[in-house]
């Protein structure tokens, strides 16, 4: 994957995310700047998004752990745990939410 590209599938994946809160039921507020995306739950815990651009990584910080993802055939893979992306981050801001957040059906 070249560079360019690694950018560009990033930062459409950022921006579905943050189409996905606007829809979303649960109040999740979210912060964007420079590929970094702040997810700001009503408890005051946070999941960030970031790009690691030299290592075409995405990596995303919970309040309980961090994960870096690969890109591997159409879809981004945590390289530790093997969980797909948006399994992930639905399982994820629903344990930092405390109720049920569906944000992959914007994906």
């Amino acid at each position: 994957m070249q560079e360019s590209e690694y950018h560009q599938m990033v930062d459409d994946l950022l921006l579905v995310i943050e189409e996905s809160l606007d829809e979303c039921p649960v109040d999740i507020d979210y912060e964007s700047a420079g590929g970094i995306l702040t997810l700001i739950f009503e408890n005051g815990s946070k999941i960030i998004l970031n790009k690691q651009a030299p290592l075409l990584q995405l990596w995303v910080a919970t309040k309980f752990n961090g994960h870096h993802f690969n890109y591997q055939d159409g879809q981004w893979i945590d390289e530790r745990t093997g969980v797909e992306f948006w399994t992930f981050l639905d399982e994820a801001a629903s344990k930092q939410a405390g109720k049920a957040v569906t944000l992959s059906q914007g994906a």
